[in-house]
């Protein structure tokens, strides 16, 4: 299932997660960020949960965690594993393109 990260969840839904997290920062007026849409939706059913959590941040409305991380495009993914970022991705990707760049953390 996808998630829904804030700035007020992140250090404990993401950083202090025990296991990897792959956050897609978006925004609902990203022509590219709607196309992805169904690509992650698509990866959060199909990945096994206890191995990876899968969800999104909306950057319009939380402003402070994709300054931290200098996210200065959308869509921006980064996949934390132990509260750091081993991974970051930046634009549309396929599906198996996306899976082949997680796989390894999981």
């Amino acid at each position: 299932m996808e998630l829904v990260f804030t700035d007020a969840t992140f250090t404990q839904d993401v950083l202090q997660s025990p296991v990897p997290v792959l956050v897609d920062f978006w925004a609902e007026w990203c022509g590219p960020c709607r196309a992805m849409a169904p690509v992650i939706e698509a990866l959060a059913e199909e990945l096994d949960a206890s191995k990876i959590k899968i969800g999104k941040m909306n950057v319009d409305q939380n402003q402070t965690t994709p300054g931290q991380y200098n996210i200065l495009s959308i869509p921006t993914f980064l996949l934390f594993k132990n509260g750091q970022v081993v991974e970051q991705l930046v634009g549309g990707m396929t599906k198996e393109a996306m899976r082949a760049k997680i796989h390894p953390y999981i």
